[in-house]
């Protein structure tokens, strides 16, 4: 890959920042942080407890960004910051794998090491599982509505 762009065939000018790119991602970044922040509230998670929220905010956006993408990228084509607003933007604000290795310590932390293993275990097969079932569903849901 020569790092052209796929619009023009001339690479990218290095010295222009893609402010509108930027723009949407910290938007869509803040958005997604403060729906993860909410389900926190909602759903607090009290000292030396399996993490149940962190893992469901990550399996939702993984599940989302699983459909996501296959809807942007195989079914329609978007406009051009849609993916960056949404997929980076507030998927990437919304899920928190940072939090997901903090939890981990924490447990380990509080003497909960077996607890700490199934959360850590748990997670990647929710996530790998989820953003499965997104891709899985975009298919078979927006092939079922273009054969209609």
């Amino acid at each position: 890959m020569d790092g052209s762009s796929p619009h023009t065939g001339r690479r990218p000018d290095p010295r222009r920042a893609p402010y509108d790119v930027l723009a949407v991602i910290a938007v869509g970044g803040a958005l997604g942080a403060l729906a993860r922040f909410e389900a926190g509230r909602l759903w607090p998670t009290p000292a030396g407890a399996f993490p149940w929220t962190t893992l469901t905010v990550n399996a939702v956006g993984c599940l989302v960004i699983g459909f996501f993408l296959v809807a942007v990228t195989e079914i329609f084509t978007p406009h051009r910051l849609l993916r960056p607003f949404f997929g980076t933007g507030v998927l990437g604000g919304f899920t928190t794998f940072s939090t997901y290795c903090l939890d981990i310590e924490r447990l380990v932390d509080a003497g909960r090491a077996l607890t700490a293993l199934a959360y850590l275990a748990s997670t990647i097969v929710a996530a790998a599982a989820a953003v499965t079932a997104g891709a899985f569903g975009a298919r078979r849901l927006l092939a079922d509505r273009s054969a209609s």
